[in-house]
């Protein structure tokens, strides 16, 4: 039996006079330069179903995923284990939680759970006899590694190379663009997943509503065929959009989007379908530990520590982080993985580094793994253990609040989870 797919998508733009999260300050929408997103694929092979929502968000709560797959399980049939939900990170959207001086908007944030619950509905109703094509492409011009190291052997993020004391670039990039494609048996486009990692930072600052380059991605896409395109964002803690070894010279979103389409297009163009595919889903929680706080950590004098924005606001922050972590030794959190025949998509509910990511990649091997960031929750930065060491903005408390150890510890249960595919 053929597999089927479905795909929809919602506007989830929020009422003008929202406040935006990911720039730690309250910023105040005033408006729209393109409209804020959800976005849902289902498919289904063989009496299983996975799904992936795609929330042009900077972050989705662990408590309001539980929701939405309980909704999404009572009324539409797809089992809440069988859901992946990811922010693409977007800066430049709602505030869905809680982030600096930023409070959550409860009220808008029940909307879109609503709006979500309705939307994975209609992409089940939408699922049509599909032929299914997996394949990735490489991209370098458009994110790059943001943290360098200096001649001191500290981190600067987002230092640039016009300065005495820059060294080296501490890590890499993961230029894997991948791409599924679901398209009738005639060849009629239904939709598209790509996965690719990079922060999506454009107009976090401002007083504008946007999707950012997922949006844009959206677009180019459409204009080749494509109708739905869910964007799944990789492991893209410490990458970003400019390239700190030339000035800083970097990509809008639109030539971020533009470059991506035509990724994937080319992906797409390469693609061999299948006529059937297994699925499988499969999640685990892990007792992500605590960091050790010290004084120098609380006064923001440790090596390497970066507060960005204003200083002011992580005085504000330490309080309610401080009474999280003497309330328990850790915080449970999902690892999830959603598997297409070889490919597996590790959901993991953080801004994780790069590193982590191709952790995961390379010991799956000789399954396809690709990671998903900021899923089925929050955690802020979780970096790789060595960059505890060089300091840098990610692992500044209290942006960073979990133990070095916590990134490797997330990657194996991930790659224990495929393993076990």
């Amino acid at each position: 039996m053929a597999p089927r797919a479905g795909f929809a998508e919602a506007d989830i733009t929020p009422p003008l006079g929202t406040h935006k999260i990911g720039w730690l300050k309250v910023i105040v929408s005033d408006r729209v330069l393109d409209p804020v997103m959800a976005k849902a694929a289902v498919l289904e092979s063989e009496g299983e179903r996975i799904g992936f929502v795609q929330l042009d968000t900077c972050f989705v709560e662990a408590a309001d995923v539980a929701e939405m797959r309980r909704r999404i399980e009572a009324r539409h049939g797809l089992p809440g284990a069988h859901l992946m939900v990811a922010a693409t990170h977007n800066h430049a959207g709602p505030a869905v939680a809680d982030c600096g001086d930023v409070r959550r908007d409860a009220a808008y944030t029940e909307s879109m759970i609503a709006r979500v619950a309705d939307l994975v509905g209609r992409a089940v109703a939408a699922l049509r006899p599909a032929e299914v094509g997996m394949a990735s492409v490489a991209e370098f011009d458009v994110s790059w590694n943001r943290r360098v190291v200096l001649r001191d052997g500290s981190v600067g993020t987002q230092h640039l190379f016009d300065a005495a004391d820059s060294l080296w670039v501490e890590g890499p990039i993961d230029p894997e663009v991948a791409v599924l494609a679901a398209r009738t048996p005639a060849g009629e486009p239904l939709g598209a997943i790509v996965n690719f990692a990079c922060h999506p930072t454009h107009h976090g600052g401002e007083t504008a509503l946007s999707a950012g380059y997922p949006g844009c991605l959206a677009a180019g896409m459409r204009a080749r065929g494509w109708p739905v395109t869910v964007f799944l964002n990789g492991a893209c803690g410490n990458l970003i959009h400019f390239d700190a070894t030339h000035g800083g010279a970097g990509r809008t979103k639109e030539e971020v989007g533009r470059a991506l389409a035509d990724d994937a297009a080319r992906a797409i163009g390469g693609m061999t379908f299948r006529r059937s595919v297994a699925l499988r889903a499969a999640s685990r929680t892990v007792r992500a530990p605590w960091r050790k706080v010290t004084e120098e950590d609380l006064r923001g004098t440790a090596r390497g520590a970066q507060r960005f924005i204003d200083p002011a606001i992580y005085e504000r922050m330490i309080p309610r982080a401080l009474a999280e972590m003497r309330a328990s030794d850790g915080r449970n959190v999902e690892v999830q993985v959603l598997s297409v025949d070889e490919y597996d998509y590790a959901g993991i509910p953080a801004e994780y580094f790069v590193q982590n990511g191709l952790r995961i990649k390379e010991g799956a091997h000789p399954r396809h793994a690709l990671v998903v960031s900021n899923a089925n929750g929050m955690m802020a930065y979780v970096p790789h253990e060595e960059a505890f060491a060089r300091g840098g903005y990610e692992t500044t408390f209290p942006g960073s609040l979990f133990a070095p150890e916590t990134g490797r510890l997330l990657a194996e249960a991930a790659l224990a989870l495929i393993r076990g595919m």
